[in-house]
């Protein structure tokens, strides 16, 4: 099942697929698969160390609210100023961790196989991220452990939503529709902004949410993410990491082949 991940990750094209196969495709997906067991492990720590009393709930549902909260925050800052930053490629070290992360995904926004985050990255992340958070809310290695497991889950929802985003699908909801609208401006117009992916709150508060197409000029950048021709003569470990000089358009569709 995993096999297909490895040498066919090209074909899983969102462009072409539909609701159907995406479902059965992101059932598949060995990350889902390691955010499910990390989340089932975390939770069982979780119920096993809480403490005894009317704190065996409320401990570990501190430790939950605290990452739903915190997420929206922790993704747009790392989107934000990690994955769209402008020092990964510049150096042979981290070029290759940048193509991975993000790049790829903004050279080919219809690709599912790059637009999933490597679990060798997220997983860290995410725990870096919930473990003193839900240490410090729970308090002690109940609230820690429950963070950790709404961190796991919150990543699976955020990456379903982020295929339904690039699936040529138009969804039912209004509030679907809506943020895929925002999402694909991010793509297709201006990379600076609307950095959110289920919630643009955040993206409001830093003045980087944009409504419309309308609202700004249309970026040079918004497939490049600034790694230009010119960047890449300067770096050129993510253009040979690439086979070729960085795209300054989507592929046609001929071309997703």
């Amino acid at each position: 099942m995993y096999k297909r991940w490895r040498t066919d990750g090209r074909k899983f094209d969102l462009g072409r697929m539909t609701m159907r196969q995406l479902v059965s495709a992101y059932a598949s997906h060995p990350a889902v698969h390691l955010y499910l067991a990390g989340a089932v492990v975390a939770g069982l720590v979780a119920a096993h160390g809480a403490p005894a009393g009317p704190a065996a709930v409320w401990t570990p549902l501190r430790g939950v609210v605290a990452t739903v909260l915190i997420y929206p925050l922790a993704w747009y800052l790392i989107h934000r100023f990690i994955l769209h930053s402008q020092f990964l490629y510049r150096s042979p070290l981290t070029a290759a961790l940048w193509k991975r992360i993000h790049f790829d995904h903004h050279q080919d926004p219809y690709r599912m196989d790059v637009l999933f985050g490597a679990p060798v990255t997220t997983i860290p992340t995410i725990l870096v991220i919930t473990l003193p958070l839900g240490w410090l809310i729970g308090p002690g290695l109940s609230g820690a452990a429950a963070a950790a497991a709404t961190g796991l889950l919150v990543t699976c929802i955020y990456e379903f939503c982020h295929c339904i985003q690039h699936l040529n699908f138009k969804p039912r909801s209004r509030l679907l529709r809506r943020m895929k609208e925002l999402h694909l401006a991010h793509h297709f117009h201006d990379e600076d902004g609307n950095y959110g992916i289920t919630s643009f709150v955040v993206d409001r508060l830093f003045g980087t949410y944009y409504g419309s197409a309308k609202a700004r000029r249309r970026s040079p950048h918004v497939f490049n993410l600034g790694y230009d021709l010119q960047k890449s003569r300067r770096f050129p470990w993510v253009a040979r990491l690439s086979g070729g000089p960085p795209r300054d358009r989507p592929l046609r569709p001929a071309e997703r082949s």
